[in-house]
């Protein structure tokens, strides 16, 4: 069920929050979230059946697929059951992620026999896609700061198959005490306020505060820094959110800037209808644009 007008309304904290972001697009942002109208993405497990494959499996069940930017990837216009309960499912064949999701791991590009860093990994959506585009070479140390979470990212790792990940119960910003500049790549996908999940996770509304994008950001700044402490020189770091509030986003880049020195690597159009961010080179995704969760991505090289 799509997340009713009025619950959001009841929060003023975050109508407000999200009238400063949206301003005119405000109206056609809410219009978006709160219609029946958000179809899902899901991702072709490329270490166990190729997209062309997988696609035939599923419109041989009836299931209606549209291509995206990514080769791997499809937006589900018609499923006619549910979509984690398929055999093509428990076999690992697909992983049901949205698309602005992918982007980060897609956007990272990680080259097969590297070391990766996924410093805040559960429940494994990027995790497996990282694992994937890597061939199963390498490895991807999969940390998560929460043992519960990290139950499903274990789960979400087996089923798809990923031979080259570590998984380690770990707060990121320890891990720079033993890794540092050891990776090629380090993926920082941090917890956020989800204000950008709203259409498909209306219990956001519920509990969003200011209070609550504030003691994110702390964590935000804290896993940026130690990811960067671990990137090896000449690496790549993809910073993201699936937030919209510029404190979460922009002010914690613009803070990390200015403490390490770090210099962004501009984003290239992806040609969904994301826009750029209020810093020049990140991008910003809005649902009613993209037709994707609301997300953010920042990109350095060290």
């Amino acid at each position: 069920m799509p997340i009713r007008r009025e619950y959001i309304q009841r929060n003023r904290s975050l109508w407000s929050a999200l009238r400063e972001v949206l301003q005119d697009e405000f109206e056609e942002y809410l219009d978006y979230i709160t219609l029946p109208n958000y179809r899902p993405y899901i991702r072709a497990n490329t270490l166990r059946v190729s997209p062309e494959r997988l696609r035939e499996r599923l419109e041989n069940r009836g299931f209606v697929l549209e291509d995206t930017v990514l080769p791997y990837a499809f937006r589900v216009l018609h499923y006619p059951s549910e979509m984690g309960k398929t055999l093509e499912h428990f076999l690992g064949y697909y992983y049901v992620q949205d698309l602005a999701s992918m982007l980060p791991a897609h956007l990272l590009n990680p080259a097969p026999h590297s070391y990766v860093l996924d410093i805040a990994a559960a429940p494994g959506s990027k995790t497996t896609l990282l694992s994937a585009l890597m061939k199963n070479t390498g490895m991807v140390f999969a940390n998560d700061a929460s043992t519960d979470r990290v139950r499903a990212l274990v789960n979400n790792v087996e089923r798809m198959g990923c031979l080259n990940v570590v998984v380690s119960i770990s707060k990121g910003e320890r891990l720079a005490r033993f890794y540092r500049e050891f990776y090629d790549y380090v993926l920082v996908d941090v917890p956020c306020s989800s204000a950008g999940t709203l259409h498909k996770n209306p219990e956001v509304a519920l509990w969003w505060s200011p209070k609550d994008v504030k003691a994110y950001t702390r964590v935000q700044y804290r896993l940026l820094l130690a990811g960067w402490e671990m990137l090896k020189p000449g690496g790549r770091l993809i910073y993201s959110t699936c937030t919209v509030t510029y404190e979460e986003n922009e002010n914690v880049v613009e803070r990390f800037i200015t403490h390490s020195g770090a210099t962004l690597e501009p984003i290239p159009s992806l040609g969904i209808g994301e826009i750029e961010g209020a810093i020049h080179g990140t991008k910003r995704f809005y649902p009613h644009r993209t037709h994707t969760e609301g997300f953010f991505i920042a990109a350095f090289r060290k």
